[in-house]
Order: structure tokens, then sequence, then C-alpha cells
């Protein structure tokens, strides 16, 4: 068997981490079977080299390897691309085609971004994997094949399979030995052995002197975040290769070649939101729930002045202003907040110095804040013939707050 050395030279793979080390090793033992195999590992790590060192080592090496990008191929052909199709299968068919399946026959095909797939696909390469019969798109007749299947993915299987979007039956019969591929962020000692050879490559290319990162650079190179996995770092590697005249390349002129000068700090993974971010958002409610409360404590007082008041007009604009006030800006306040607290003013009214001269007040003078902007949405509409925009702009709110009232009071 090829010593792990020798298989990283063969293939082009550079670095000494020991997650990257396991990778490789458990490609090269599980190279001589046919199970399915699934590579994870974010974009840009070099999941590609895993498959084709299953392949090569494997009984298959004779025979066809063919790589398919499913994330490429438009949803409408990628059956006819992996099962082939007939003549007059669909518009465009002007003869019979044979597909990724027919052709490997005996071979490896490796699809990467295996989880782009559609569903109506994720099927059809199920039955490829349970018993090795296809169908091609417009035939009836079955076809037997005999392919490995390697696949790939960037997605959280476990997340995209909870969502429906990928079989969960056909995500354990691709992953029957999965294999992981570390980030670059997490091979520190290999970020700058890798930049050395990206500009090793690149100054023969361009036939100029090789650039060399001070050791400040370095640091800078190895606490940088990667995102883009390799796949950044070469493109980096090839930018400062190109554009700087200077071979030397100082911390500072590395830094403009950085997007966002990233670094290594924790970050929020998988959409999961930090104990602050929820400190943050609960301080946010607090105010919310604090200013209604201030509001409420207005409206009380504002009821029981204006009570004593005969005054119509001033009732009028006084109560206008304030729902102005508790319905310009979200959040609103809904109508079962506003009956919980009209209830609540009436209790403690009702222990007040004041009940008795309330229970003169005539009928039309009714607590509910709701009657009130009910009687004021009215009168708004009658004035400006029922024009909405402009009784909207009389009453200090939005049309959109208003079409909303008037739906949720049957006007």
């Amino acid at each position: 068997m090829e010593s792990l050395q020798g298989i990283k030279q063969r293939f082009g793979i550079i670095g000494n981490d020991n997650h990257l080390n396991r990778a490789i090793e458990k490609a090269i033992r599980v190279a001589p079977t046919d199970i399915s195999v699934l590579v994870t590992g974010e974009s840009g790590v070099g999941k590609e080299s895993i498959p084709k060192i299953i392949h090569h080592l494997s009984h298959r090496k004779h025979a066809k390897y063919i790589a398919v990008n499913c994330g490429a191929i438009p949803e409408g052909t990628i059956d006819s691309e992996l099962f082939g199709h007939e003549k007059g299968a669909f518009t465009g068919a002007t003869a019979t085609r044979k597909g990724y399946f027919e052709v490997a026959d005996g071979g490896t095909i490796f699809l990467d971004e295996v989880g782009e797939l559609p569903l109506t696909t994720q099927v059809r390469l199920l039955r490829v994997l349970e018993n090795g019969e296809f169908i091609k798109v417009g035939s009836s007749q079955v076809q037997k094949t005999n392919v490995r299947i390697v696949a790939a993915t960037n997605l959280n299987m476990h997340n995209a399979i909870n969502k429906g979007k990928f079989r969960e039956d056909l995500y354990y019969r691709l992953s029957t030995i999965e294999i992981n591929l570390p980030p670059l962020r997490e091979r520190l000692e290999d970020i700058h052995l890798l930049f050395r050879k990206f500009a090793s490559d690149f100054a023969q290319k361009y036939k100029m002197p090789t650039v060399r990162l001070s050791d400040d650079a370095v640091k800078i190179l190895e606490n940088y975040g990667f995102p883009g996995n390799i796949r950044q770092l070469r493109n980096i590697a090839e930018e400062i290769s190109v554009v700087e005249e200077n071979r030397n390349i100082t911390a500072e002129r590395l830094l403009r070649y950085l997007p966002n000068r990233g670094t290594n700090l924790p970050t929020v993974i998988d959409g999961k939101k930090s104990s602050t971010d929820f400190a943050t958002e609960r301080e946010i409610m607090y105010k919310i729930l604090f200013d209604m409360r201030n509001d409420i404590n207005d409206l009380k007082k504002l009821t029981l002045d204006l009570m004593k008041s005969d005054d119509s007009a001033k009732v009028q604009e006084e109560n206008k202003k304030l729902i102005q006030k508790i319905y310009k800006e979200e959040p609103e306040i809904s109508q079962e907040e506003n009956h919980v607290e009209v209830v609540r003013i009436n209790e403690n009214y009702k222990n007040s110095k004041d009940y008795e001269f309330a229970e003169t007040i005539d009928a039309d003078e009714s607590l509910s804040i709701q009657e009130k902007e009910i009687e004021l949405i009215k009168k708004s509409l009658d004035r400006n013939n029922g024009k909405r925009k402009l009784a909207a702009k009389e009453l200090g709110i939005s049309e959109r707050t208003l079409y909303r009232k008037i739906k949720q009071y049957d006007l």
C-alpha cells in the first residue's frame, strides 16, 4: 500500500495537520472496497482530492472517473445528464443520449455539491444506490449500472433533512463512510506552507521572482479566518505575486489583500445567536414594555381629566393626540392589550373619589379607547368624503395603520 506522504505528493496535497492526515488515511483504507463515501467540509477545503484518491487506489482505477457538479446543472436537465434520455423525451431531445451513470459503468462517479440535487433526482439516485438500476428520461426500460458513488457537500446535511430539502434515507446510503476535511483556520501550521507553495507555482507561471512574507506578515496570515479556505489563500497568493513589485511582503502590505481583515475570533455558526444577542433583544423588549406602561399611565391621568371637562372639542383633540402617540410607530398596542388596560383603568377609577362624578357622564363619553378611536376614524372619514389618505393624514397615522383599523372595526 502506498504511503501517506506518497499519496500527498501524487495528488498535490500540502499540509501536515493531523485531521487532514486522518482524512487521507481513511480514504486510503476505504478505497479497495465499493462502499459509498460522503466527503464533508466547508467550501474551498479541497474535497475534490478525496474521490480521486479513492478511485485511483481502487480496483476501478482503469475504468472511467466522472466528476459532476450537481449545483451547476439546471434542475430541468439534471436527470438527463445523470441518467440519459430517449429521443423525443422532451423538446430538444433530437437523439438518444447516454447519462453519466451509463458512461461510467464499472468506474466511479463523484457527485460534488450533492446537497443541491432536486428531490425528484434524489429518488432516482437512491434507486441506483440500492440496486444499481436506473431509467432514462422518456423510457420505461430499466437499465443496470455498476458504479461507485463518492459524494461531497459543504451543507449541514442534518439541517437540510430537517428542512425537507434532502432525503434522510439517501443521506444514510451515501454516508456509509463519512470523511470530513478541516477548514484552513484549524490548520494553522499549514497556512504558510501552502502560501509558499502557491507563491512558488505562480512565480514559475508568470516568470518572476517568488514573493516572501516577513515574520509579522506570516503571523497575520495565520490569524486570518479564511472563510474561502484554501481556494481563497491561493487567490491571495496569486494576486500578490502579480501585483507587488517588491517581492518581500510586509504585514502592512499583506493586510491590503485580506478582505475585512478576518481573524480566528469566535463567530456565529449555523445561524445560532450568542447570549449577548439575546440579552440585547431582551433589553429592547423591556424598553418597549416600559414605554407602553408610561403611555397607559398617561392615559389614566388624561381620562380622569377629560371626564371632568365639558369641552367636547378638547376631548376629541386630546383623544386624537393620544391615539397618534399610541399607534404611530410599531410595535403597536393590540386590541387585546387595549382591552386589558381599559379594564384596569376602570377598576382603578372605581376606587377613586371621582367615580361618583363619572357615573353621571353620558354613554357617548365612554372610557373605552376602542370606541373613541372608532368615533374619531368615522368622523375623519366623513369629513374627507371617505378618502383614506386624507383621513390618515388628519389623524396623524399611516395609511397602513388606518386600513388595518378600518378592517379591524369593520367600518
